[in-house]
Parts: C-alpha cells; sequence; structure tokens
C-alpha cells in the first residue's frame, strides 16, 4: 500500500526550549484504522493539528507528506498544503458546528473545498451536493434531524453530523481529536463504530486520538503510542502489553490484560464489529429527494 501520511523529523514547540513534539517519524498507509493514544499533554491533538496544516512545524525541523506531496518543509507551509486540505476532514471533540445553523448546513460546509469559490461566499450548494449531504446523514443515522438547528442535539448527534461532514467532504483521510472524550458510553460506542465502517466500507484512512484505550483495543489494528512528544510505541494492536500501558500512563494498567476480550477483540486482535451502514429503517431515495426539496 502507499503512504498516505509522511512525517519525517517533526518537532514542535509553542514555547521557547519547551518542544511538544520531538523527532516524529511516522508513516500511515491508505485505509489504516490508527489509534493514537498517550497521556494528556503527550502532544495527539498537536500532531494531528500539524497533519491537518492547523500549525506549522518547527523551524528546520522536519517535513510532513500528504497523499504522497509535500505539505510542510522545516517550518514552511508549500503551497499543496491548501490543495490538499480537502482531502483531509477533520473531527474535533467539541464537534465544531454552527449552532444557530441547520444540521444539514452545517454539514454542506464539507462541498466549500470542491465547490466554486462564488457559491461557497453566497452559501450555494447545488442539488448534487444536497443529496450527498443527506446520503452522509443517512449514513450516520441522522437524516431526520437534518432541518434541525445543531444547537438543539445531543452531542453524540452532533458528533455523528461532524463525521458526516467529513464524509460530505469526500476526504480521503479523517483526523479524529478526541471524538468521543466528552460523550457518554452509548454515544462514544457508536461514533467509533461509524468510523471504523467508513475505514472498512469506503477504505478512508482514520486516524484517532484516543485516552479511551478500550475503544482503541476494540476498534482499531494499529496503535501509535505517544509519551513526552515522543513514539514510544508503533505496532499491531495485539502486541500491546499491560507492561506497555504502565510504562506510557505511569500507573498500574494490568487490569487492561482482560482489556481486548472484554473489549471484544479476537485472538488475532481484531475487534469483532457489526457494519453500521445505510439501516433499513432509515429514510430512502425518495425521502432524501423530498427533503432537499423542503432546504
Amino acid at each position: 500500500m502507499a503512504a498516505v501520511l509522511e512525517i519525517f523529523g517533526v518537532s514542535k514547540s509553542f514555547r521557547r526550549n519547551t518542544p511538544v513534539l520531538k523527532g516524529i517519524d511516522l508513516k500511515i498507509e491508505a485505509g489504516e484504522l490508527v489509534a493514537l493514544i498517550g497521556a494528556s499533554g503527550s502532544g495527539k491533538s498537536t500532531l494531528i493539528r500539524l497533519i491537518a496544516g492547523m500549525e506549522r512545524v518547527d523551524s528546520n525541523n522536519g517535513t510532513i507528506a500528504v497523499l504522497g506531496q509535500q505539505t510542510q518543509v522545516n517550518g514552511r507551509r508549500l503551497g499543496t498544503q491548501r490543495r490538499l486540505r480537502r482531502e483531509i476532514g477533520v473531527v474535533f471533540q467539541q464537534f465544531n458546528l454552527v449552532g444557530r445553523l441547520s444540521l444539514l448546513k452545517n454539514v454542506l460546509v464539507g462541498r466549500l473545498g470542491r465547490a466554486p469559490g462564488w457559491r461557497g461566499t453566497l452559501g450555494l450548494f447545488s442539488h448534487e451536493d444536497k443529496v450527498r449531504a443527506l446520503r452522509s446523514l443517512e449514513r450516520v443515522g441522522m437524516v431526520e434531524f437534518a432541518h434541525q438547528r445543531a444547537s438543539q442535539l445531543s452531542g453524540g448527534q452532533q458528533q455523528r453530523g461532524a463525521i458526516a461532514r467529513a464524509l460530505t467532504q469526500e476526504a480521503q483521510i479523517i483526523l479524529a481529536d478526541e471524538p468521543i472524550a466528552s460523550l457518554d458510553p452509548a454515544a462514544a460506542d457508536l461514533v467509533m463504530e461509524i468510523l471504523a465502517d467508513i475505514n472498512r466500507q469506503d477504505g478512508v484512512t482514520v486516524v484517532v486520538s484516543l485516552h479511551q484505550i478500550d475503544h482503541a483495543f476494540k476498534h482499531c489494528k494499529r496503535i501509535i503510542a505517544l509519551k513526552d512528544g515522543r513514539v514510544v510505541f508503533d505496532g499491531p494492536t495485539a502486541d500491546v502489553t499491560p507492561q506497555d500501558l504502565s510504562a506510557l500512563y505511569g500507573m498500574d494498567m494490568s487490569a487492561m490484560s482482560g482489556a481486548a476480550e472484554s473489549s471484544g477483540v479476537r485472538p488475532n486482535g481484531h475487534a469483532a464489529r457489526e457494519t453500521i451502514g445505510p439501516r433499513p429503517d432509515l429514510p430512502q431515495q425518495a425521502r432524501l429527494s423530498a427533503v432537499v426539496s423542503a432546504s
């Protein structure tokens, strides 16, 4: 498989002599579902923001390449950064939806990178864009809330809307930064199932940072662990030991020895999951067209 993300020698500091990331080297291949774990302050969110182009690498410190093209070199953003931004969907912990707008309009924001500039400026979207957005909402089980204001939705519903926005964007890579940190267990599991389904069914590369280690075991085949700004583990989920986790978090994690089994992970390290795709009880094409007409 070809690498969709390549990171070499990347360091990042926000204050002089206080690096958050220190010489990160990573390669992530197309179609992978990767969990990024580590204690608070280990650099997970900073790494995601660097990949997404929201932050710049420190001067004279490393390169980032997306889909085979360099986007940052030694602290400089290259012209490819803007063009490739539309290929990266970002799902944030706090959803980043505009509360006063309908869920559908929030999801349509995902089309801005692919629509003519004048349409985006005026907020005008084609019939095809609206159908695509509604299909994305259907995919995450939220099409019936398309015309409801985002502020009226629960946290789990808003996060599913944010994922639908990334689907509507047609992103080749989804970066999810603590997407379930503020959700209850049922909503968290559903969000992770949806991300896993997108990865499995669509072949989209997904990198998700998690505090909840059980979800990393249950849904992800590869784990990258950060500690003090450095990569301290990078390998198959099945190879992670309680001792690794104890060293990572600085506490006894022996109870996690049964986490794989309790999380539904088979002996080969792969989680037993059900497909989340479009459900038969959700509206089909005729109703989608009706919702488009009402928008």
